[in-house]
């Protein structure tokens, strides 16, 4: 069993009657037919189409994710000195890009049901030195833009959704992406939308904010070899954009497959008495980026599961405050080496673990994953 399987979703149709492979290809073709490898046809045709189904007037596809994150907080006006609001327990990308900048990463505890920002602790970590808030949406489904919103406006900050993972998820009915000042996602390869290399986006619905960005983008270049700011190379390729038009293709009916998915892994574990599955919040969808459970003995359990064919993973074991590289960055840091000042989200680090998870599972696939989770908690907890 794959733990997120690509090649099966290759073999899927589309509404034209040619697998996913074969429109791939053709586009691709395309591509080498045109020749235009950077800043082809399909990178706008990519944002027109990615726009639209967010909901907002303006994408900015990126050579990646983190490469999405950078630029947003850039246009921003993140700098040295700043402080950038965010959370523990997501990829080194969320902290990484604040830390490029010469900005402080200031961390708050998660919820314990969804693992995102808690709002609660949000404004005692708001300082004057605060430039922004960048909320993760964590294992497919938002963070609680309701009240970060709320407490961002109140505070004069923009507000930037790492929607690496909840690309497609909706919160009462809004889109990840279209629920703050600037959205962003990834389209590395294991994502809900995944390209066939890395690739990424923002998105807004603020003009200016989006020029400034695509300008970033390209160098700070305003028009050819004219250089308004300092900016970073950081535009999609144009052969991923023509992959993710291929895969974009059967987008909606993936979403609608891993809501599907999902909501069974959790009622069939519940069944077997394992009461540590996702948890959604009021008003939103999720697209399961990662099916993450709680388990005790971890280590135990992954050796069990593994021996009976089923792959897990762990997103993630270290909390960004501990990370080396990120050493002494951001007010909690010192005293996340010693007694962690998010326990929370330390609690979790230590006990998360992600099983299969992908559009293409089976029944047999779900009833074999459930029984044998089951069977190595039974053992090993």
């Amino acid at each position: 069993m794959q733990f997120i399987d690509l090649k099966v979703q290759q073999e899927q149709l589309l509404a034209d009657g040619r697998s996913l492979r074969e429109a791939i290809n053709s586009r691709i073709a395309r591509v080498l037919d045109h020749g235009q490898y950077i800043l082809g046809p399909e990178a706008a045709e990519l944002e027109q189409h990615l726009a639209a189904y967010v909901g907002v007037e303006h994408c900015i596809a990126m050579a990646s994710g983190t490469d999405a994150l950078l630029i947003a907080l850039m246009a921003l006006g993140v700098g040295a000195g700043d402080e950038v609001v965010t959370t523990p327990f997501s990829f080194i990308a969320t902290a990484e890009t604040i830390a490029l900048l010469g900005a402080v990463p200031v961390y708050v505890d998660i919820d314990a049901n969804t693992y995102n920002l808690d709002p609660s602790q949000l404004e005692a970590a708001i300082t004057p030195r605060t430039k922004a808030i960048l909320p993760v949406s964590l294992y497919g489904q938002p963070a609680d833009f309701v009240a970060i919103n709320a407490i961002a406006e109140r505070h004069g900050l923009p507000v930037i959704e790492d929607g690496a993972q909840s690309f497609g998820a909706q919160q009462y009915g809004r889109r990840s992406c279209s629920l703050s000042t600037i959205g962003t996602t990834s389209f590395f390869p294991s994502k809900p939308l995944g390209g066939y290399g890395d690739a990424g986006a923002c998105f807004t619905a603020d003009a200016e904010l989006a020029e400034k960005m695509r300008r970033i983008s390209r160098h700070g270049q305003s028009r050819r070899y004219f250089h308004t700011e300092v900016g970073v190379n950081g535009r999609i390729d144009t052969l991923q954009a023509a992959i993710l038009l291929a895969k974009f293709e059967l987008f909606e009916a993936e979403v609608e497959a891993r809501d599907r998915i999902g909501a069974a892994l959790s009622a069939r574990l519940q069944a077997f008495g394992i009461s540590s599955t996702p948890k959604l919040a009021p008003g939103n969808t999720s697209v399961y980026a990662q099916y993450t459970v709680q388990v005790d003995n971890r280590a135990a359990t992954q050796a069990y599961l593994k021996e009976q064919g089923i792959p897990t993973a762990v997103h993630y074991p270290t909390l960004l405050c501990q990370q080396p590289a990120l050493a002494g960055q951001g007010p909690c840091a010192r005293h996340c080496h010693q007694s962690c000042s998010c326990p929370v989200a330390q609690a979790a680090s230590e006990r998360v673990m992600s099983l299969p998870m992908h559009p293409y599972l089976s029944d047999e696939d779900l009833v074999e994953i459930t029984k044998s989770v089951a069977d190595a908690i039974s053992q090993c907890n």
